[in-house]
């Protein structure tokens, strides 16, 4: 069995995979098609002050499927609502992924387990208003984004004078109105 990259419409991968799980079940191809993978990150994002976490796609629009590839499984996969088909391949026949290419995509989604990754909602030079610590409801303009440290510099006007402050990235809203 091989790894095959399946092109699906943005935002119906969940349903593709939900789709064909059920076909192999239904019509006995547990020994031609092995797994259905969405390789997903978790992310925080932050929404009204509050942390969220949601699943990401890595590759958006894109499946994997480990299978052995013959005429049913290319016509079950190919037949599947919201397909638009096979990636690579010459000829009509599909190409599966090299070896490197799927521990690549695996070591990916290993890494990221474990580790949120926060989405980033401001940029440079943004406006935002300080919502939380000893800075609360001060406005200032982002100078530097530390992803890692999820830290951002806000340069706020103290007294008069332009100021750096370092403020964690939940500490901070682009909503004024706050």
């Amino acid at each position: 069995m091989e790894w095959y990259v399946i092109h699906v419409f943005t935002s119906q991968e969940a349903r593709v995979k939900e789709y064909l799980e059920s076909e192999v079940d239904r019509l006995g191809y547990q020994d031609l098609v092995e797994e259905v993978l969405i390789p997903t990150e978790d992310v925080i994002e932050m929404r009204d002050g509050k942390k969220k976490v949601k699943k990401r796609t890595f590759f958006p629009g894109y499946i994997l499927v480990k299978m052995t590839l013959a005429k049913e499984t290319q016509h079950l996969i190919t037949a599947t609502p919201n397909v638009i088909g096979f990636v690579g391949g010459t000829g009509g026949q599909p190409q599966p992924l090299q070896e490197s290419e799927v521990d690549r995509i695996f070591k990916r989604e290993e890494a990221s387990r474990g580790v949120e990754a926060i989405e980033v909602p401001f940029q440079v030079d943004d406006v935002v208003k300080i919502i939380d610590g000893p800075f609360k409801d001060f406005q200032g303009t982002v100078t530097e984004i530390n992803e890692e440290k999820r830290k951002l510099k806000v340069l706020v006007s103290i007294f008069g004078r332009e100021t750096p402050v370092e403020v964690d990235f939940l500490q901070v809203s682009t909503d004024l109105n706050e």
